[in-house]
């Protein structure tokens, strides 16, 4: 397992390379890279321990700094969007097709939302290739795959506004006051991931699935793949799925 975080940690200042100065880490010779003809990276290492399993990753470089000002918020709110259809599970079926195969939700299925990145995480089966199969096609609609209906629109800003309740800690009051004056004068200082409730509450559909049309664009995005699996068989299983 610190394998597999090492190796993600090192893949990481890609997605930074705008406000980075300086060389580049150098990436690990066991990591496996490569560019799609749309632009999309690819990172596959693999890693035998822990046994039969892989760790999948779609990283976005796209998170709160590039909501607009009716947007705030909504980066994240995509994230959450990705738990609530796709094109090949509707509704929460794929929560509920992943628990029936054992994953357990935050610990094996995650996502999170920060100022420059969106990142989903996935831990895949690699004893059963129905499964691997079924992880890299969940990945692909979360690629490209959102259904944004509006039902589960709606149902899910209760949701996002309660998370962003459950925030009002006196830190997080802090932070929010003095975030405007530390960076006052850039997108930092309002920007913060979780949003606004008011923003949450009344966006309206178009506005929500704009985001995601504009942000979540292949050159935007890397793939991660660590595990115990054949990086051979990974690497055009990736090809396949995302070149499109």
């Amino acid at each position: 397992m610190r394998t597999i975080l090492s190796c993600f940690s090192l893949l990481l200042p890609f997605f930074l390379f705008a406000q980075t100065a300086g060389q580049p880490l150098p990436i690990d010779p066991g990591v496996r890279v490569g560019m799609l003809p749309n632009g999309m990276r690819y990172y596959i290492q693999y890693n035998q321990k822990p046994e039969k399993r892989a760790e999948l990753r779609l990283a976005v470089h796209a998170g709160s700094l590039q909501e607009d000002e009716n947007q705030l918020g909504l980066a994240h709110f995509v994230e959450h969007m990705a738990f609530n259809g796709t094109e090949h599970f509707e509704k929460n079926e794929l929560i509920n097709y992943l628990e029936k195969t054992g994953t357990r939700f935050g610990a094996d299925l995650n996502a999170y939302t920060s100022f420059e990145e969106t990142v989903y995480l996935l831990q895949a089966r690699t004893d059963s290739l129905h499964l691997l199969e079924k992880g890299l096609l969940i990945m692909e609609d979360w690629a490209a795959g959102l259904s944004f209906e509006p039902g589960e629109i709606d149902k899910e800003r209760g949701v996002v506004v309660s998370e962003w309740r459950t925030r009002l800690s006196p830190d997080q009051r802090l932070q929010k006051k003095y975030f405007p004056i530390l960076y006052q004068g850039s997108r930092y200082a309002r920007r913060m991931p979780i949003g606004e409730p008011e923003m949450i509450e009344n966006a309206d559909y178009h506005t929500i699935q704009s985001f995601y049309e504009d942000w979540y664009r292949p050159e935007l995005m890397a793939f991660v793949a660590v595990g115990d699996f054949d990086v051979e068989w990974m690497e055009k299983e990736i090809i396949r799925r995302f070149s499109t």
